[in-house]
């Protein structure tokens, strides 16, 4: 190809969706390398070597205040198409819905739902969501432009991007259109259907943490749990190990002197460990590294799985560096080379600096964006609480908020109102929509905050056992558990139960 794969290729979904602390910046870095990981390992199995044809990019006017109609300003929103499996203007549409993070051609032709696509003759489209990657409206990022970024923008766009597409595409009127997302995006897409169910025929929701929540401690139980997870590779003796390494940590913090100057240069810190919050930002991404094995366990471009996690822990220390604290130090290593980072940054004042610069940033992944959202609509502050949390209880919650204050002059008390406001708009764990499909799996910490039991008869939930984060929605692998592929078997005979079900509805009506 004249254009290497590489340049083309965006972050697509499985960026973190914690707060923005520098334990949250170390999970979306992971994410983000993973996901340009797997979309380029798709992408090169899709087109082949030597194929020149790459999916259509394109642009939509979006209104900026949807709901002010006397409010002219507009944007552009990225979107991309691939139509090589469409069968017909009467065929299904596959819309794959952005969330926190920038989207590349790959969101169209790796995973699903354009594994799906030949199947069913659909017509794939991709929507990135306002604010993120090339979709940032004119204007920079400060608070009066932040206004217009929330989910409920995100769900008016789909309408009207819904609308416009079908013009563009000379899509039928009958079409029935199917809202797929991961994470975040998961969870808009069961809100798309939720709220616009005479527009949207059906979604899959992958992972998607529908109940927003200030203090999600519950993370870490999972985290916890899986750790001592045998079928993970995981042990009791793995989770002591973990605890132990954290141990030793806050041991040598609390020394300082030597301790802490040997602690910074074995860990490979940016800084200086000398101020508490700095500390704090330390322990809170040693346990971003501990839970982002975890988080996304088994999935292709992950520096560390459970099981090779656990291997270090238990063995990964030497005369000079015992395990576990010389399996961790280790740990930190693999992955910040996989990042591609040279040293873990831990200044919370340097975090505070770059998040409030209102210029776009050029990478695409929308960290003050995403912030902003937690402060505004979901919170989602992991913290580590009781006897069954393997880490530090750094950073608690009131640092992690205090964020919110530092950044954009949010108090506490307005974030906790409006995660209530989210859950009460939505409905949380029990939204109500009907034909969604909630996809989640039991190792990702993100499915306690999902609905992983069928709510009613059209109100269907599937739990993956052993699955990660949106691992349902990655490229399928040779190496892919017989738990995997029986999901994916689901979730294409769900599709194909409510298709059907659409067909025999038009032949009824005489369509």
């Amino acid at each position: 190809m004249a254009i290497g794969l590489a340049q083309w290729l965006g972050p697509l979904l499985l960026v973190s969706l914690w707060g923005l602390s520098a334990p949250a910046l170390l999970l979306r870095r992971l994410g983000e390398h993973m996901q340009r990981l797997q979309e380029n390992s798709g992408l090169h199995l899709r087109l082949g070597p030597g194929t020149a044809t790459l999916p259509r990019a394109g642009w939509l006017e979006q209104p900026l205040d949807p709901f002010n109609a006397s409010d002219g300003r507009s944007f552009l929103q990225r979107y991309w198409v691939n139509d090589q499996h469409r069968a017909g203007q009467e065929g299904p549409v596959f819309l794959h819905l952005g969330g926190e993070g920038s989207l590349g051609p790959g969101s169209v032709m790796a995973g699903h739902p354009a594994a799906l696509a030949p199947a069913f003759g659909a017509l794939v489209i991709s929507l990135e969501h306002r604010f993120y990657g090339l979709s940032v409206p004119p204007g920079g990022l400060g608070m009066a432009q932040l206004r217009y970024l929330s989910s409920r923008h995100a769900l008016a766009d789909v309408v009207s991007a819904r609308l416009a597409l079908s013009r563009l595409f000379n899509v039928s009127s009958i079409s029935p259109w199917i809202c797929f997302g991961g994470s975040y995006a998961g969870s808009l897409a069961a809100w798309t259907r939720l709220k616009f169910p005479h527009l949207i025929f059906a979604s899959v929701a992958s992972s998607a943490p529908v109940r927003a929540t200030l203090d999600f401690s519950e993370y870490n139980d999972v985290v916890s749990g899986s750790l001592a997870n045998a079928a993970l590779g995981g042990s009791l003796e793995c989770r002591a190990a973990v605890s132990a390494a954290f141990a030793e940590v806050e041991r040598r913090l609390r020394a300082g002197g030597a301790a802490r100057a040997a602690l910074r240069a074995e860990l490979g810190a940016c800084g200086s460990l000398r101020r508490a919050e700095d500390q704090a930002e330390l322990l809170g991404t040693l346990q971003a590294l501990v839970g982002g094995a975890v988080q996304y366990d088994g999935q292709a471009g992950v520096p560390l799985s459970v099981r090779q996690l656990c291997g270090l822990l238990a063995g990964g220390g030497n005369r000079s560096h015992p395990a576990p604290y010389g399996g961790l130090r280790r740990a930190v290593q693999i992955v910040m080379h996989s990042l591609g980072q040279r040293c873990v940054s831990l200044s919370r004042a340097e975090t505070v600096t770059q998040l409030r610069a209102t210029e776009p940033q050029v990478s695409g992944l929308g960290d003050r964006q995403w912030l902003y959202q937690t402060c505004t609509e979901f919170g989602f502050y992991v913290t580590c609480k009781g006897p069954g949390c393997p880490f530090s209880q750094l950073p608690a919650l009131p640092s992690q908020l205090d964020l919110c204050e530092q950044v954009f002059g949010l108090s506490a008390s307005s974030v906790a109102q409006a995660v209530a406001q989210t859950n009460a708009y939505y409905g949380g764990q029990s939204p109500g929509a009907t034909q969604v499909l909630f996809v989640n799996g039991d190792t990702d910490p993100w499915h306690v905050l999902s609905v992983t039991q069928t709510l009613g008869p059209s109100e269907p939930a599937l739990l993956i056992p052993s699955a990660s984060h949106c691992l349902d929605m990655a490229p399928e692998r040779p190496s892919d558990s017989p738990s995997l592929r029986l999901g994916r078997q689901s979730i294409f005979q769900q599709l194909q139960t409510w298709l059907r079900q659409a067909k025999q509805s038009q032949l009824q009506r005489g369509v």
